[in-house]
């Protein structure tokens, strides 16, 4: 029998190193799915509910695994619908690639049914590399620069078949005039920055007293020498979200998340500082950095597109965060006298946790959320892969739960999109089905795709060595986030009729499926419910019913914005009342940490 180019994509994934594909069927891939069947199913072909849960499993595989996320689709709408995890994949630098069909060749440009444009409707968000095979010698060179391009630039790549040419006799390119053979090889490489640029990146920060260093994604790789630089710089270590597990929130000067979703020793942190080192992180939010000219910064980043946006840095060091630091470090000065700077630090950081605790211990109506967070952080098993949605959520998942040495956690850190949270944990399961996931969502996610998701979760149960997937639901009947930056951003009360949600009972939905399902009222079967999700013999649904009055305050918000916000909404805010009342009791943690909890 001939080798079909479907079979020889497959093929070449296979010599590629993919052990996963996440997909779902279609006309426009019917040579694929054929091939998947003469293959015995590898790799192996993981069925979501929805395609653009395909794609956010295949970022949450490329996150947690390192390796290339890959997903598939039938043409038209199914290669629509990947476009937000692609998206995902874009903004947060992630490798994962699409292989999406088309209709036939004889077709295109008749406006056949499903036909789109896909060149065009990839053409932003797979902008590094998307290519329509068209002739079987398009291949394999089509397929490897698209794996090649996604690890080097860190970002998705699409490759687009249209139907016929999946079920034409594959023939490899030859030597001759205008074919282009191919290989597999990607070897390593690491960028450094030039002697020069390292010394004067070092006497910038031995000049300072104050030092602060911010660190994203990119430092991952690099924790024992960020930890050996902030010990020498006597420095303070803020974490942009999508960095929170790349250094031990244990560290006495870790600072934890920043932004707005951050902590207050993060802010007082950047606030204070007079020197700056961002590594591996593109944060955003300028409001949150030293304010410009009164702290000099240097930056380390492997991406030269991607240096000297967010500040007025002196020198941005291209290169690898952990290479770089090991040429900068012998650099730095070991002796620099006091560090009453490190002392005060840490001293922020330990009354946080404090705060932290206090804030989650308040009466609630009927569930605190923070309590829901701080009650699982010390039952986190030291393996742990945790994602969160977006959302109020977030906020949680940032300042409860604290990351010790070889737990992995993630979001979608710039796109921000709500529906990741589930599909993330599923895309985990695959990349370590050794490893219990937790995916902590709000009940707008879940029903959003969550829901839906489960049915993926139930389905392959059964491959997973560790069969824990524990997801919780913060069950507030509100989209929370976006209710509360109506009140604090425009000083508008909740609007109902867009915010307002319907009580689903997700505990129930889960036990349908076969699946645990706990649904916990009241606060003391909080931890309970949390244990026994950790224990449960397969995937798992907690399902927490949260006040949604419970603020998630900015860590720089004084007791003056908090009067604004609160008087501006009393006069039609639906839960005036009982807003003012919690977000008065957990400000006040900040100021009396030690007041008696009530």
């Amino acid at each position: 029998m001939s080798t079909k180019v479907s079979d020889h994509i497959l093929e070449r994934l296979r010599e590629w190193g993919v052990d996963h594909v996440f997909g779902y069927p279609g006309d426009g891939i019917n040579g694929l799915l054929a091939a998947w069947g003469r293959a015995d199913n590898q790799p192996r072909f993981v069925q979501s509910r929805h395609e653009e849960m395909s794609a956010f499993e295949a970022v949450g595989y490329a996150k947690f695994s390192g390796r290339i996320g890959v997903c598939a689709a039938t043409s038209g709408p199914g290669a629509i619908h990947l476009l937000n995890g692609l998206y995902d994949a874009k903004l947060d630098h992630v490798p994962v690639l699409a292989i999406v069909g088309q209709t036939h060749r004889t077709a295109m440009g008749g406006s056949y049914q499903q036909e789109v444009d896909l060149h065009t409707l990839f053409k932003d968000v797979a902008s590094e590399f998307v290519e329509t095979v068209t002739v079987p010698e398009q291949l394999p060179n089509v397929l490897d620069r698209a794996i090649r391009t996604a690890y080097a630039r860190r970002c998705p790549t699409a490759i687009i078949i249209p139907g016929d040419v999946q079920e034409l006799d594959y023939s490899a390119p030859t030597h001759e005039f205008k074919m282009v053979p191919s290989s597999l090889d990607r070897s390593d490489w690491t960028a450094v920055p030039t002697q020069e640029a390292l010394e004067r990146a070092a006497e910038i920060l031995n000049s300072g007293d104050k030092p602060a260093i911010l660190i994203g994604q990119g430092a991952a790789g690099a924790r024992a020498e960020v930890e050996r630089t902030a010990e020498l710089l006597g420095a303070g270590v803020a974490k942009a979200l999508l960095g929170k597990d790349a250094l031990s929130d244990e560290l006495p000067y870790v600072t934890g998340s920043i932004g707005l979703l951050g902590t207050r020793p993060s802010y007082e942190l950047m606030r204070d500082c007079d020197t700056l080192l961002t590594i591996g992180s593109s944060f955003p939010y300028t409001q949150f950095m030293p304010e410009f000219g009164k702290a000099r910064g240097v930056q380390i980043d492997i991406d030269p597109h991607m240096v000297g946006m967010r500040y007025p840095y002196e020198v941005n060091l291209v290169g690898d965060a952990k290479a770089t630091l090991q040429r900068l470090i012998p650099m730095l000065d070991a002796e620099r006298g006091e560090r009453e700077w490190y002392s005060t630090v840490c001293d922020n950081v330990s009354r946080w946790r404090d705060v932290m605790d206090q804030r989650a211990q308040q009466s609630a109506d009927p569930i605190n959320p923070e309590y829901v967070a701080r009650a699982l952080d010390p039952l986190l098993p030291d393996n742990a892969i945790v994602t969160s949605d977006s959302g109020s959520t977030a906020n949680w998942y940032a300042r409860h739960l604290t990351m010790r040495p070889g737990m992995r956690s993630s979001l979608s850190g710039t796109l921000a999109t709500m529906g990741p949270g589930v599909p993330y944990a599923i895309g985990a399961k695959f990349a370590h089905p050794d490893r219990p996931a937790i995916a902590l969502v709000g009940d707008g996610a879940m029903q959003m795709n969550g829901l839906a998701e489960l049915i993926t979760a139930a389905k392959y149960r059964d491959l997973w060595e560790d069969p824990r997937l524990v997801i919780a639901v913060w069950n507030n009947h509100d989209l929370n986030q976006v209710t509360w930056e109506m009140r604090a951003m425009e000083g508008a009360p909740s609007f109902l009729p867009s915010q307002e949600l319907p009580d689903v009972q997700y505990a129930a939905f889960a036990r349908s499926l076969g699946l645990t399902g706990i649904r916990v009222e009241k606060p003391e079967d909080v931890e309970a419910a949390w244990r026994a999700g950790l224990q449960a013999d397969g995937p798992a649904v907690l399902e927490f019913l949260t006040d949604p009055a419970v603020p998630p305050i900015p860590p720089h918000a004084t007791w003056e914005q908090m009067e604004a916000t609160a008087a501006s909404i009393v006069k039609g805010d639906p839960d005036a009342a009982s807003m003012v009342k919690q977000g008065f009791k957990a400000k006040v943690q900040e100021f009396l940490p030690g007041r008696e909890k009530k």
